[in-house]
């Protein structure tokens, strides 16, 4: 059964930006913090960005200054601002409920030079 969805992936250009969003099907932000994890084939899945029940938020050091972990929680959304973006940015995206241990399906970021 979906929990979280994950949209807003894409191609773009260095430089550009992107703006990830991950409904979740039901309130869970109160309950569970969350994150927005990475993978490239090959590798394991890393931790971008997490915020949790109060919102505090922190960042892997590769990608602090550009991106921006937020959520609505009338809307049930998280979102992951992404400015700056680098071809090493390139990556499936996925959100995570942490204490749910809830997965998103993915959204793919590709970034070129």
């Amino acid at each position: 059964q979906v929990q979280l969805a994950e949209s807003g992936g894409g191609l773009v250009q260095a430089g550009g930006s992107l703006r990830l969003s991950c409904v979740a099907f039901r309130s869970i932000f109160s309950i569970s913090a969350m994150g927005w994890y990475r993978q490239t084939p090959g590798t394991q899945r890393e931790l971008v960005a997490r915020i949790d029940t109060l919102g505090m938020t922190n960042y892997a050091e590769s990608v602090k200054g550009r991106f921006t972990i937020s959520k609505d929680n009338a809307k049930n959304t998280l979102y992951l601002q992404m400015n700056s973006l680098k071809p090493e940015d390139t990556a499936l995206y996925y959100c995570r409920a942490e204490q749910l241990n809830y997965w998103g399906q993915g959204t793919q970021v590709t970034v070129s030079s």
